[in-house]
């Protein structure tokens, strides 16, 4: 009888693993589409791009580039499809002419988002264990960063430099929600060109701004630029609706892989 309990215990233990290990398996959905320029050609090369409706505002070209939560690459065919964790995300893609995997369009990238009837960023439910098709994206054409940007927009403007005041070219302003600024930013900048003068484009609210040689998060390596808005502790930069803020400078360094290494 002892036997017969522990191999009734065994199996409903067993039974009991697979279950939940199958619920951690299903955590996420899929979303699959094709994307195709508006020349009716698919986007072939490019990037699927979705933000979590949960963790950001709508994107919006005109006014900001926000940071997408998940990115998949886009078939020959145009065809993307990706596992997201539940939610409801805004679906776009962009390609780019630089070859950079990550960051704001540029002059000539091709980049469309999903919009509604009414030109709204169309949202989509992704579901656990389920399936959804958003089905042909179209109207992807060359970005015009001049003509696409809104004079009444809130951002934040400044120059990067080194201890030394020496300008600091291709570095990319983040803005963060905390003052931890980990994980990943909200909205970010193109990068800072020979003058090391930055624009990033935000929504209306409070952040923190940090600097890096590139798009992204995880741990700095040797060389790479890094810093912070706020020389002692960051310091949140408030901006309201319509408001540019100038003259938000910040003075970065070199991580010398063991330290941070003044220039």
């Amino acid at each position: 009888m002892k036997k017969n309990i522990i191999s009734i215990f065994l199996i409903c233990g067993v039974f009991l693993m697979l279950c939940v290990a199958y619920a951690k398996d299903v955590i996420t959905g899929t979303i699959s589409g094709q994307i195709m320029l508006k020349d009716g050609k698919p986007m072939s090369g490019g990037l699927a791009v979705f933000f979590n409706e949960g963790t950001g505002p709508p994107p919006d070209s005109k006014k900001y580039w926000r940071v997408p939560d998940h990115i998949v690459k886009i078939d020959e065919n145009g065809k993307f499809s990706a596992d997201l964790p539940e939610g409801t995300y805004y679906v776009g893609a962009i390609k780019r002419l630089s070859g950079e995997t990550i960051g704001p369009p540029r002059e000539g990238d091709y980049f469309v988002v999903t919009r509604d009837d009414r030109q709204r960023a169309k949202g989509y439910v992704v579901k656990a264990g389920k399936s959804i098709d958003t089905g042909i994206i179209s109207g992807a054409e060359p970005f015009q960063l001049s003509s696409a940007l809104q004079k009444d927009v809130s951002a934040v403007e400044g120059t990067i430099t080194y201890i030394d005041g020496t300008p600091v070219g291709g570095a990319v302003v983040s803005a963060f929600r905390t003052m931890t600024e980990t994980g990943k930013p909200v909205f970010s900048s193109l990068r800072t060109g020979s003058d090391g003068k930055y624009s990033i484009r935000v929504q209306s609210g409070t952040y923190y701004l940090k600097v890096r040689s590139v798009y992204g998060g995880g741990p700095p390596l040797k060389g790479e630029v890094i810093g912070a808005y706020g020389e002692k502790e960051p310091i949140s930069v408030t901006v309201k609706e319509g408001e540019t803020i100038k003259g938000v400078d910040i003075k970065v360094i070199k991580f010398s892989g063991r330290g941070p290494k003044k220039e």
